[in-house]
């Protein structure tokens, strides 16, 4: 039912003006049914929709992670990602997206930085762009985030950034001045942090600089428990607390009212701005009952999507494609039957399904006799007990093991882990309750079997009523469950293969944990990880897979990261593969170097010891529910890859120029590399990369043109120029190149980059096929913010337009001239 904003805001009462100003549960915003204001729902996350619950929710589609979709470097792609992204939403009953992330990955440790799009500004908010513009299109609301400068997670609520004004605009705000400007997504995010001094959502001047500057009135919302003052807060601009119920609102709104301390009128343009929200979102048909969706064509739109998004790093010899022909074949590492889906904590969700890459080589090759070997573990946890788990239940109460109990809640489980941050019965008390979880475990092999319990709150596990782990009373703190986990503790039991062993934990909420709540954010409820695996000896892992390799035709060895080393509430202690994987690397190649690929699953770089033996690497990253077969399509040549890095990938962490200013110091963190933010500082200082930005091979060759065409001699910032370039596929096969457009001031008396990004498209040509490419450039392309003026400069001069297939790569170029310095505002 439509509603009247003007009419509402005159015929209800102060007390309903302030309940919308903040959520009243973890996902909903405050209704007037009888004025005909609906409640309005928002769900994460960045790539894929979980939909209203962390604990037991409805399955839903993952997608590769985002510094995967901005591989793809494809706008018209990402906006249908985006559309599927509302699609989910609308049938999750969603009506507003909590996304994209469109931070700047400063450094390779960001523990969110696989969510981000890529280190360039431009490429950032170009795909951003056409992802939000798909969303919108279905009616749901895209939620940008995080306004601005939250690019670590170590003390991200109290960390102050100190950034210069130059590298704020040029870096790191300006995606989302793109995405403003290109997009207009009906809601913005703010950050946790501090931007030099003040937090971002108590800021005027950030705030201000959004609506008054850009000409931009999207509904500002907190970041989750992201809102620190009522007075501050509100007079800045920010719109709604989120989640509910209030902390900062509520009553404290009444007293700072009848202390002439927010005016009436600031309340009513608050309200007016979530009330627009409420109207526009409404409109999406959202379903009444959380659903999933599952369509073939949403699979078919994954798996191009895992496939396009991975970068061909290295083919020396043209180790790949491997042929279809193999009798046999070795499927090394600890990813091939577990695949890493995607990062973990706002991205994590219950997948559909997932395809492994073991599944996806026996499909592709079903004659083919497959050796499989893990050879290293990859896990930080113990992996979570699921296909040897049977008759998996959880029971909740609110008093403890030995009390009489009365159960309150029932949930079937298919594994051993849950969060419970939102969980919620009728008759549980949510502050502080116990759960047993039961169930039937038969492990596949004889041996000694390790398990680990990890607890947000207090457990024990029992094996056929035998104490093995007590994670109650001695606690240390770990990174799991956004930072308030305990570490792992361990326990091991001899047991028989094909017997039946009957599992329990007994849980303690969150408020049960004798550790003092810290870390990031107290969501309240707790979490477990319950893992197992067979206890086996490292050197006998490695023997086993190097055995496997030297027998085989070609060997593939999958390994990586996953959520356990990269997710919301921690970041990343170095840039190193898991322990004992880069010594299982070098052993297989020892005896299989012409033989061996290299599939790599991380959303940001590792280190790579052994990149200059390697004949093939690929990086594959968190590919979603389609991770297999992207894989498997990619490496025996049925999709030729066309993945471009979106980050520059180091040697060393310590080559990385935010590594002497990543983690918080005293409360701050200085962006002492200012505008040199990856590529831009590599080649300013003429350090070497081991795979440069925008890098990727393909299974085919292109030739370019050596000169450009431009549109007009001279550049008018205020219209744009195109550039032409001619591009020929001179391979056997189809496929599809990025020209990147990257411009240079050579003669600027201003300190600026080597060069800039700032145009780039996706070319896809037949064997033999010619075309000319248009790239236009606007006049951000010529802009640099000046810090004395306090706007956007265009100087006057010569500058070189550079078209190549990476930093790295220039292949054409030509060069125009701005005949005079103008100064401007806005977007």
């Amino acid at each position: 039912m439509a509603f009247d904003i003007d009419y509402v805001l005159s015929n209800i009462s102060q007390g309903d003006k302030i309940a919308f100003l903040a959520g009243t549960d973890f996902w909903h915003t405050h209704p007037i049914p009888e004025l005909g204001v609906p409640s309005i729902r928002t769900t994460d996350g960045p790539n894929g929709i979980r939909g209203t619950k962390f604990f037991a929710g409805v399955p839903a589609a993952c997608l590769p992670c985002g510094t995967a979709l901005a591989s793809t470097w494809d706008q018209s792609l990402l906006r249908n990602v985006g559309i599927l992204i509302g699609e989910e939403c609308l049938a999750k009953g969603a009506h507003c997206w909590l996304g994209p992330t469109i931070n700047m990955p400063r450094s390779p440790l960001g523990g969110r930085g696989f969510e981000s799009f890529a280190e360039d500004p431009h490429l950032a908010g170009r795909m951003a762009a056409s992802m939000i513009t798909g969303c919108e299109n279905t009616g749901v609301i895209s939620a940008v985030k995080h306004f601005v400068g939250n690019d670590q997670e170590h003390e991200r609520r109290a960390v102050d950034v100190l950034v210069t004004q130059r590298a704020l605009r040029e870096i790191y705000l300006r995606p989302f001045q793109i995405v403003a400007r290109d997009a207009g997504p009906g809601a913005l995010m703010t950050s946790y942090n501090k931007i030099n001094g003040k937090h971002v959502v108590e800021s005027k001047e950030m705030l201000d600089m959004v609506r008054q500057e850009w000409k931009w009135n999207p509904l500002i919302m907190s970041d989750w428990l992201g809102t620190y003052t009522t007075i501050d807060s509100m007079n800045a601009g920010l719109d709604l607390e989120m989640p509910g119920p209030s902390r900062y609102r509520g009553r404290y709104v009444e007293s700072a009212i009848q202390a002439r301390l927010i005016k009436e009128s600031t309340i009513d343009t608050r309200v007016r701005k979530v009330l627009e929200f409420v109207q526009q979102a409404s409109k999406a048909p959202a379903s009444a009952v959380e659903s999933g969706r599952d369509y073939p064509e949403d699979r078919a739109l994954n798996r191009r999507l895992c496939a396009d998004s991975i970068v061909l790093l290295k083919n020396q010899n043209n180790l790949l494609p491997l042929p279809k022909t193999i009798k046999k074949i070795a499927l090394i590492g600890s990813h091939v039957r577990t695949p890493a889906i995607s990062g973990g904590g706002s991205a994590s969700l219950e997948p559909y399904y997932t395809v492994s890459l073991y599944d996806a080589v026996n499909e592709a090759l079903p004659n083919t006799e497959i050796l499989h070997e893990v050879g290293a573990y990859a896990h930080k946890m113990l992996p979570v007990i699921d296909r040897l788990l049977s008759n998996g239940m959880m029971h909740f109460y609110n008093e403890p093991i030995g009390a009489e109990r009365i159960v309150r809640a029932t949930q079937q489980m298919s594994k051993t882990a849950f969060q419970l941050m939102d969980f919620n019965a009728p008759e549980l008390s949510r502050g502080l309750f116990y759960a047993t979880l039961t169930g039937d475990f038969t492990p596949d092999v004889s041996g000694v079997w390790d398990f680990g319990l990890t607890v947000f709150g207090t457990g024990t596990l029992y094996v056929d009523d035998e104490l093995v782990i007590d994670n109650t009373t001695r606690q240390t703190r770990g990174t799991a469950f956004f930072g308030k986990g305990t570490v792992q503790e361990l326990g091991s039991k001899n047991l028989k293969a094909g017997q039946t062993y009957r599992i329990r934990i007994e849980y303690g909420s969150a408020n049960t944990s004798p550790m003092k709540a810290i870390g990031v954010v107290h969501f309240g409820g707790g979490a477990a990880h319950l893992g197992a695996c067979l206890h086996v000896d490292p050197s006998e892992m490695i023997r086993n897979a190097v055995k496997a390799a030297a027998e085989a035709e070609y060997t593939i060895i999958c390994t990586g990261l996953n959520h356990e080393w990269e997710s919301e509430g921690f970041d990343r202690p170095d840039m190193d593969l898991p322990p004992g994987i880069d010594t299982l690397v070098n052993s297989v190649l020892d005896v299989a170097t012409n033989k061996t690929v290299i599939i790599n699953q991380s959303g940001m770089p590792v280190t790579m010891p052994w990149a200059d033996r390697a004949r093939g690497i690929v990086q594959a990253w968190y590919g979603g529910n389609e991770t297999g077969h992207g894989m498997a399509d990619v490496i025996f040549g049925h999709i030729n890859p066309s993945g471009k890095l979106p980050l520059s990938w180091p040697l060393d962490v310590k080559h990385n120029p935010a590594y002497l200013n990543y983690t918080s110091v005293g409360g701050r963190v200085l962006y002492g590399e200012d505008v040199y933010v990856g590529y831009r500082y590599y080649e300013k200082v003429g350090r070497g990369v081991l795979f440069p930005f925008g890098h990727g091979l393909s299974y085919t060759t292109f030739t370019m043109s050596p000169d450009v065409v431009f549109s007009q001699e001279a550049f008018n910032p205020e219209d744009p120029l195109s550039i032409a370039v001619q591009i020929e596929n001179t391979g056997k096969v189809a496929g599809a190149q990025v020209l990147q457009l990257y411009i240079s001031a050579p003669h600027s008396p201003t300190p600026r980059p080597i060069k800039e990004l700032h145009g780039f498209t996706k070319v896809f040509l037949q064997p033999g096929e010619e075309k000319v490419v248009h790239i236009c450039m606007d006049k951000y392309a010529t802009s640099f913010w000046d810090e004395i003026e306090g706007m956007w400069k265009s100087e006057e001069g010569m500058y070189e337009a550079l078209i190549g297939t990476s930093s790295h790569d220039i292949l054409a170029k030509g060069r125009f001239r701005v005949g005079q310095t103008r100064y401007w505002l806005g977007l």
